[in-house]
């Protein structure tokens, strides 16, 4: 198809120019990762649902705390936080397990560059619909069972570093509402729309608009 093959190779190009751009971040927030709290530089989380329903492990510059997935379903002292993270839509707005170095991360999305890697591996691709854990989606079409039908258009395309809700409104849209976002850019996706979310990418970033 030719939207396939232009798409991979806009991405392919695309995470190559970012890796050289963004070279200094893989140089320096490794450090200051490990500077601000003990763990690895990568965030340890279970893998995610991509194309297909196919699951990969996601890279990202870890924010929280060591085995803070695990310390939210487990740990009696956040019991509270997990219900509200489940309510909602899987984020917290205030959340404890995030270090210093990781709320600058989240705020400016930087802990996302990574996911370059993903993109290279053909895993992901820089525009997309978000890519969600295999908990999560679970958990919310029990909560919006509305979403069945969103979930299985979103399972049809590759997941994205950006898209179209993180650009819009990113943490401050509920599930609901992001899966049919994210279920509208798989049915229409084209090159122009993908090139659209990439040029207002930049300023969602600087903003920080809706990051958590």
């Amino acid at each position: 198809m030719f939207y396939d093959f232009v798409k991979r190779f806009i991405d392919i190009v695309t995470a190559l120019v970012m890796l050289i751009i963004f070279s200094p971040v893989f140089l320096i927030f490794p450090i200051l990762i490990k500077f601000d709290s003990k763990g690895p530089v990568f965030a340890p989380m279970p893998k995610r649902v991509g194309r297909n329903k196919k699951l990969f492990r996601m890279y990202k510059f870890r924010s929280m705390v060591y085995n803070a997935h695990r310390l939210l379903k487990t740990d009696p002292k956040f019991k509270k936080i997990y219900e509200e993270y489940k309510r909602g839509s899987y984020k917290l707005k205030s959340d404890p397990r995030v270090t210093k170095v990781g709320r600058f991360l989240r705020r400016s999305s930087l802990d996302e560059l990574p996911q370059i890697f993903n993109v290279l591996r053909g895993e992901m691709s820089i525009v997309g619909p978000r890519a969600y854990f295999a908990d999560e989606l679970e958990e919310q079409q029990k909560v919006y069972p509305e979403t069945k039908k969103y979930v299985k258009e979103i399972m049809k395309v590759k997941p994205g570093i950006t898209g179209h809700w993180q650009v819009t409104g990113r943490s401050e849209i509920n599930f609901d509402k992001r899966a049919r976002m994210d279920a509208d850019y798989a049915k229409t996706h084209s090159v122009l729309n993908d090139v659209i979310i990439i040029i207002k990418t930049p300023w969602a970033m600087i903003s920080g608009k809706g990051a958590l």
